[in-house]
């Protein structure tokens, strides 16, 4: 059985296809080196995700439950790595919020803070470590409290340095 012959290809079709080849790696160059660098103004990306605060909620009904149970434990769930106690000590429902680290710097996950009710403070249960009820000498967050009661926690904060105090 013979086998039929392809027909050849016509000298228009190959430079075609050869000029289509050049135009895209040209497109894909002038994207890299021109279009992406522009886009930013300092020419490097910024990838963030996630928000930058993060909205508690009513301080009537937080401050409330801290007072019965202690503070509120927020699991970081994206990395892990930021696990935080949102902490009320006031009378004041609007007054007197702070936001820290979980964890005493260079700590693992498994060294989180534990709340002792009784002594009113925390304690680290890889060291036993005591930390103040406030958290100071951990990594902290500016708390607000919203016109509306709202408590909102600045995850980002421009100047991140332990001791920092909040509202």
């Amino acid at each position: 059985m013979p086998v039929q012959q392809t027909p050849k290809r016509s000298p228009r079709a190959m430079v075609l296809a050869v000029a289509g080849i050049v135009l895209g790696i040209a497109l894909v160059l002038g994207l890299f080196v021109f279009a992406i660098p522009s886009l930013t103004e300092s020419d490097t990306i910024e990838v963030q995700l996630g928000d930058d605060t993060f909205e508690a909620g009513s301080a009537a009904r937080l401050s409330r439950a801290i007072a019965a149970d202690g503070p509120l434990l927020f699991s970081d769930v994206s990395s892990g790595q930021r696990d935080i106690f949102l902490q009320h000590t006031g009378t004041s429902e609007t007054e007197d919020w702070s936001a820290f680290d979980a964890r005493r710097p260079g700590q693992s996950r498994d060294c989180s803070l534990e709340w002792q009710r009784d002594a009113g403070e925390f304690r680290d249960p890889c060291d036993d470590t005591v930390v103040p009820a406030t958290g100071e000498g951990l990594l902290s967050y500016p708390v607000t409290v919203t016109d509306d009661g709202v408590v909102i926690v600045d995850l980002n904060p421009d100047d991140e340095s332990p001791d920092t105090t909040s509202e």
